[in-house]
């Protein structure tokens, strides 16, 4: 990577895929920031006030723009993140529907009780925009997070300025773009660079910061928010609970789901726990399913060298008993990307590091528990609570262990299914706050009782 003697620099961008030089990015500076936020805060003057019907016109023309440019979009994904193309359209498809799905929102939106609930008085509930959001995103899903996010935020009423991740700038920067045509100029600005550049956002003067990362960068947010509302997303470690009589097609599923965007999804399976008596056979049903998947083939890389040293520095530290590694197929120039092959430990112990931490890479770690009770303390043992999944014909044992599980989301014979209308977010270390559903909308927003004395 290019090194940065200055604020005002280029940083390079890399194709995960070969680790050459792609482009280059401007490194956001000090002014940079005051002159986004800037901008912001004068399109908040006048983005606030708009009906709900013309901000949902707005938004849902953002919608057409980027379903117009779908190739365009998923292109720009693919560039920075080196994911396969048919997972990178289908992200902006759900990108499109996140964006359709707010802009109705906000003409929908939830509120309390209204009328006459003090004698002689009447009462009634605004809820009120924030005013300019910092949104700092993730590589990961460098649109669908973006989406997440800012919808939500811009539905509500207020304006955004999205800080993303530095290796995968050109989504957001082409969203900018587009917003500045639908929306107006300002109510969706991008800012570039790297993460002193997200430090800068975090500090200036926003009203609320909605930031999607790791654990330690979230207690940095948080730290640097004060007494200003932060929403956290940060990362899970997620078990699945696979009981004897689940279904055959239990293992594909999982290995599949461990394995879609490389592993680096904060909901991905990651902690596979049986009971003892079907141990041996899920060990050896799941080895084959990661061996199914092959890296090139099925996935991408991982984003970056950083992130490839973590995910083996943890595969090296593991005590893991079993090791059973997959293969990987690099296309033409591509063998010297940031590939990591599927990799399946057993007979890992309690407190490895594999199971403390979110190894957020292709990687399935097997433990076993004498029964059901034994099996939810494990998987509630982890520091992280972001989602859960169970894994059982019986549906009376689902539908009791479900409610037992330290998630904000749980699946039941499925894992990474998702959607709009419903809330996602984490517990724990896994953060504060919601995504996604109507629910999301208040987050970016605080409520403001307005009472009349009627009886004078």
């Amino acid at each position: 990577m290019a090194s940065k003697p200055n604020r005002d620099d280029e940083l390079d961008l890399v194709d995960p895929r070969t680790r050459q030089v792609r482009g280059t990015m401007r490194n956001s500076c000090a002014e940079d920031t005051k002159r986004a936020v800037a901008r912001g805060r004068t399109a908040y003057e006048w983005w606030r006030w708009l009906t709900p019907k013309a901000r949902e016109e707005r938004l849902s023309r953002l919608a057409d723009l980027i379903e117009e440019q779908i190739e365009n979009y998923a292109l720009r994904e693919v560039a920075g993140t080196g994911k396969p193309i048919g997972e990178a359209v289908g992200e902006v498809r759900q990108a499109v529907d996140l964006f359709r799905f707010y802009a109705w929102s906000a003409r929908t939106q939830p509120s309390v009780a209204a009328g006459g609930l003090v004698a002689g008085h009447e009462s009634w509930v605004r809820w009120e925009p924030l005013g300019v959001v910092a949104v700092v995103v993730p590589w990961n899903y460098p649109l669908l997070m973006t989406a997440w996010r800012c919808a939500p935020a811009l539905a509500a009423g207020n304006c955004v300025v999205v800080k993303p991740a530095e290796t995968t700038p050109d989504t957001a920067m082409l969203l900018a773009e587009h917003a500045d045509a639908a929306l107006g100029e300002g109510v969706l600005g991008c800012l570039t660079g790297d993460r002193d550049t997200g430090r800068l956002l975090v500090s200036s003067d926003v009203d609320v910061i909605a930031f999607t990362g790791s654990a330690v960068g979230g207690l940095d947010v948080a730290h640097r928010a004060g007494v200003r509302r932060v929403s956290l997303e940060l990362g899970g470690n997620a078990p699945a609970i696979i009981l004897p009589d689940a279904d055959s097609g239990t293992y594909a599923d999982l290995a599949a789901a461990a394995t879609y965007n490389a592993g680096q999804s904060c909901a991905a399976p990651a902690r596979i726990i049986t009971l003892d008596r079907n141990y041996d056979t899920a060990v050896a049903a799941l080895s084959a399913g990661m061996r199914d998947r092959v890296a090139a083939r099925d996935f991408g890389p991982l984003n970056n060298p950083h992130q490839l040293a973590r995910c083996n520095q943890l595969l090296n530290d593991s005590n893991a008993a079993v090791r059973e590694g997959g293969t990987v197929a690099p296309g033409p120039g591509e063998s010297n990307g940031h590939w990591r092959s599927t990799m399946l430990l057993a007979d890992v112990p309690d407190g490895d590091c594999t199971v403390t931490e979110e190894v957020f890479g292709p990687v399935l770690t097997v433990q076993h528990a004498a029964d059901v009770e034994s099996a939810v303390r494990m998987a509630n043992s982890q520091r992280q609570a972001l989602a859960a999944s169970v894994w059982t014909r019986d549906l009376h044992a689902a539908l009791a262990i479900a409610p037992r599980l330290n998630a904000g989301e749980v699946w039941v014979n499925c894992h990474l299914v998702q959607t709009a209308e419903l809330p996602h977010g984490g517990r724990g270390e896994s953060g504060s706050g919601t995504d996604l559903s109507t629910i999301a909308l208040h987050e970016y927003q605080r409520p403001k009782t307005v009472t009349i004395r009627v009886d004078a």
